[in-house]
């Protein structure tokens, strides 16, 4: 018998993930605070938003953050390549294709 040591992330009673370590979870609840508060920050000042709206616009805004961040300082978009992940197939010794993601800087 395994012992399993599951980190769930519960907002306003909700389940919205489970993570197999603290650290992601952990990252996961911070852009979700994130998230809020540009929710609360979207309905403030747009009026015109419905709530539903503010907090997909939220959710984006705080997904994106780096991006977000990167158009702030330079008032561009990113390059292509550094917005997006890569994915990247690799074979093992044993000839099997493996998938990872690798994140473009």
């Amino acid at each position: 018998m395994t012992v399993e040591t599951k980190f769930v992330v519960v907002r306003k009673g909700e389940e919205k993930m489970t993570f197999a370590n603290k650290k992601e979870a952990d990252a996961y609840d911070k852009m979700l605070d994130m998230a809020e508060a540009f929710t609360d920050w979207l309905l403030q000042h747009q009026s015109a938003l419905d709530e539903t709206q503010a907090e997909t616009l939220g959710l984006l805004l705080a997904e994106q953050k780096d991006t977000v961040q990167h158009i702030l300082r330079t008032s561009k978009l990113p390059a292509a390549t550094s917005a997006t992940a890569v994915v990247k197939e690799e074979a093992d010794a044993t000839g099997n294709k493996k998938v990872r993601a690798v994140k473009a800087a």
